[in-house]
């Protein structure tokens, strides 16, 4: 059964009980990483192994996202920031997992010499007992988070290369 979560803005990320911060390297310009974070939505599935399903929506005028994720949780967004090349976020308003109130997630795009750092933010407000599983799930949710930047990287390379 799907219910609402609490509407909360960009600064959520400093401000939520739970942050899980995480940063890998991708060799892609910060400028293709956005291009497959904010207008290939469809693609998440191909590189982040999470991620079954995915689809760009628009509510009420504002971009949004539909996203279904391996397990069978399901979550309507709303993009809150889509700053070409350098930030990508949005929060979860409606899912169907118990104990979520509310949930932010941000992807920072930090350009240096070798490609991008790609720092990712998922801010939380939840129930006890979702905050005492998250908490440990840290390690795991770090490392399909850096799994999916290099499948992802890889998949950019890949497109440069049948490019040039």
């Amino acid at each position: 059964m799907a219910h609402g979560l609490r509407p909360v803005g960009l600064d959520f990320t400093e401000t939520a009980p739970l942050r899980l911060v995480c940063a890998a390297h991708a060799a892609a310009a910060p400028g293709e990483v956005y291009r497959a974070l904010a207008d290939d939505v469809e693609a998440w599935p191909r590189w982040f192994r999470a991620v079954t399903w995915a689809r760009p929506v628009e509510r009420e005028g504002r971009a949004g996202r539909e996203v279904r994720l391996w397990g069978g949780c399901r979550f309507s967004e709303t993009v809150m920031a889509a700053e070409p090349v350098t930030r990508y976020a949005y929060r979860v308003d409606e899912t169907n997992v118990p104990g979520l109130r509310a949930l932010l997630e941000d992807w920072l795009l930090i350009p240096v010499k070798t490609g991008t750092i790609v720092r990712w933010t998922v801010a939380v407000d939840a129930s006890a007992s979702v905050r005492l599983v998250l908490g440990p799930a840290r390690p795991g949710v770090g490392h399909a988070f850096r799994g999916a930047v290099r499948s992802l990287d890889r998949r950019l390379a890949d497109a440069r290369g049948r490019a040039g």
